[in-house]
């Protein structure tokens, strides 16, 4: 089975490196010196890794073949693809391969059906789920603890608990509306505060 385990981005320096944007929670194994890719568009590959390491926090590979910062250049936006056994499992118990995710079906702790996951976007700070609804429409749930309760893969569901407007967006116009509401009547109150006091100062002044 083939994963995308990274996305090459801009050349590095001028000896052929390039910054990663890493898709796999092993890159020490999937993207390490001698590896072998594949890649999308296929026609850039198969590429073999040279070298590897973190600048500032960026990965940097080095491609055989790859000397200059032209040849590096000309492999930006480029998809890397392993190949894994699909027996295989993560090392980690809270750590899961994509292929493991697709198509699991999202519901509310109390049941609820919410739709089911058809793609994982890996972004720089986060994971996000894209969800399917019954309806056609689609939703993002944030991979973070705070939202994803459960992961059941033998009964294939995601248990989510999501705060108010993730997934309505009318529950967090509703709370709005009511944060509106009692500003609103406690600007009323504070307004006829105000004129009692004026008038009773007139009063005074005309006594």
């Amino acid at each position: 089975m083939e994963l995308v385990v990274a996305r090459i981005g801009r050349a590095h320096g001028i000896k052929g490196e390039v910054t990663v944007e890493v898709r796999t929670d092993e890159p020490e194994l999937r993207l390490s010196p001698g590896a072998v890719l594949k890649t999308e568009p296929a026609t850039v590959g198969p590429l073999t890794i040279e070298t590897g390491r973190v600048h500032s926090g960026r990965l940097l590979l080095r491609f055989a073949g790859v000397k200059d910062r032209t040849g590096a250049e000309s492999l930006r936006n480029t998809l890397l693809i392993a190949e894994v056994d699909p027996s295989e499992l993560p090392e980690e118990d809270d750590e899961y391969y994509d292929h493991q995710l697709m198509d699991l079906d999202v519901v509310l702790a109390d049941g609820t059906e919410i739709g089911r996951i058809t793609e994982i976007s890996h972004l720089p700070s986060q994971d996000l789920f894209i969800v399917e609804r019954p309806d056609g429409s689609e939703v993002m749930i944030p991979f973070v603890e705070e939202i994803v309760a459960e992961i059941d893969l033998e009964e294939q569901r995601c248990v989510i608990t999501p705060p108010p407007g993730l997934i309505d967006e009318r529950e967090a116009i509703v709370v709005s509306t009511r944060d509106e509401e009692a500003t609103d009547a406690g600007e009323a109150v504070d307004a006829a505060d105000s004129a009692d006091s004026t008038d009773a100062a007139d009063s005074g002044d005309k006594a």
